[in-house]
């Protein structure tokens, strides 16, 4: 019995999977947003603590009731302090840090999101939940998620009873609403 070598090729063969994630890497690189720097970490900081502050007595003003018997704004008031919280290290934090993006016209998109969420707060108590919370899903899904009309409907409508459900009969928060079961 004869024991063969192996065949040692003469030609390198292009590893393909690294020139896939050479490219992939070249075309995240190429598409994200320049660099911004430490200013750019202090007003998304400064932004994002008027938000959960801003949040936190929106959410206050619900009620908060207790541990026991949640009032509607409980869960959202504890939200909305870890934010301002996390907000305040990243004041802190964000001035040695250098990897934020500059504003771009993506960055509106942010802002439209929060604005509508804010919206759904300042909605609820007048109208109910249902229907700031289906406006909301339509706005994110369709208008800032670029969403297809029927997966838009369909994901709203089912998001929103879920929410209606889950808030309304599983965890008993009593969140002003126009459709009762």
């Amino acid at each position: 019995m004869t024991m063969t070598q192996p065949e040692t090729r003469t030609e390198q063969e292009p590893d393909i999977l690294a020139e896939l994630q050479a490219e992939v890497a070249q075309e995240l690189a190429d598409e994200r947003p320049p660099a911004g720097g430490a200013a750019y970490q202090i007003i998304s900081a400064v932004v994002v603590l008027g938000f959960g502050v801003g949040a936190a007595v929106l959410a206050h003003g619900y009620g908060l009731g207790s541990l026991r018997r949640p009032g509607p704004g409980l869960w959202p008031f504890v939200v909305a302090l870890v934010i301002a919280l996390l907000a305040l290290v990243l004041l802190v934090v964000g001035r040695k840090l250098d990897d934020a993006e500059k504003f771009t016209r993506a960055s509106y998109l942010v802002l439209v999101g929060g604005a509508t969420f804010v919206g759904l707060g300042l909605a609820l108590p007048t109208i109910g939940f249902e229907i700031p919370a289906v406006a909301l899903c339509i706005i994110w899904l369709r208008f800032l998620g670029g969403e297809t009309w029927r997966s838009t409907i369909v994901i709203s409508l089912c998001t929103t009873a879920g929410f209606y459900l889950l808030f309304l009969y599983a965890l008993r928060i009593p969140l002003p609403h126009l459709i009762a079961f």
